[in-house]
């Protein structure tokens, strides 16, 4: 049984993302899809000591029409200077965390690549992050390198599935609302749907706030992270 997860690349993600990450044998970043204007493409929250703080990389949306660009076309707007907004926030509220010294440094050197395109950016900094937590095993595909690849919403995911033989689906739960079942299983995929329920980790500044970027979980956790994130 080959496990897949099919998601929209998003910046620096929560321990969710990262759950279907490890569950999965391969790991499709939807990337071909429209861009979700103030969605989690190109934002995430950290804790700070006034509450969750968003950290959003600024993007190019004038002349874009963003209803219908797809996300691997949208381009990071350079004349903002967000990278060293990103990393004084993120110091000054994880300076003290127990694994900050050790992770932070290479954290921050994705965010200085001057790459123009968004997931560039994204994509290439959740397979580190990946690497952190110590998932091994997963592999990583853009759906925009797959050809012969056509339809839409359900028929689409499915068709992707087929191009790389999956016989095991993993979704979020909220797609059990729209998405139409009979289509995967027509084909012999199973359909598995993610239950996000994880115990508390020490954080700082209470109340605990579990929707944040995994790096908060990274920075005070550091090794045992993925035994938070797999519940083990």
């Amino acid at each position: 049984m080959t496990k897949c997860v099919i998601l929209q690349p998003s910046y620096i993600p929560w321990r969710g993302y990262f759950h279907q990450i490890a569950l999965a044998d391969i790991f499709v970043f939807y990337d071909d899809v429209k861009y979700d204007k103030n969605g989690w493409r190109n934002r995430n929250k950290i804790k700070t000591p006034n509450g969750p703080m968003w950290l959003t990389i600024p993007v190019l949306t004038k002349g874009v029409e963003t209803k219908k660009t797809p996300i691997n076309e949208i381009h990071i707007d350079r004349s903002k200077k967000w990278t060293n907004k990103h990393i004084n926030a993120i110091t000054t509220s994880y300076s003290k965390a127990p694994f900050f010294k050790e992770y932070s440094p290479a954290i921050f050197d994705y965010l200085n690549v001057k790459t123009e395109l968004l997931v560039d950016i994204t994509i290439d900094l959740t397979i580190h992050l990946s690497k952190m937590l110590g998932i091994k095993n997963t592999k990583f595909i853009r759906s925009s390198t797959m050809k012969s690849i056509e339809g839409k919403k359900t028929k689409r995911i499915v068709q992707i599935l087929q191009n790389l033989g999956i016989d095991h689906y993993i979704s979020g739960p909220s797609a059990q609302s729209y998405i139409k079942e009979e289509e995967f299983t027509s084909t012999g995929i199973k359909i598995e749907y993610m239950d996000y329920v994880y115990s508390e980790y020490p954080q700082f500044y209470p109340p605990f706030e579990s929707f944040v970027s995994i790096i908060d979980l990274l920075f005070m956790t550091g090794p045992d992270a993925l035994s938070f994130i797999m519940n083990t």
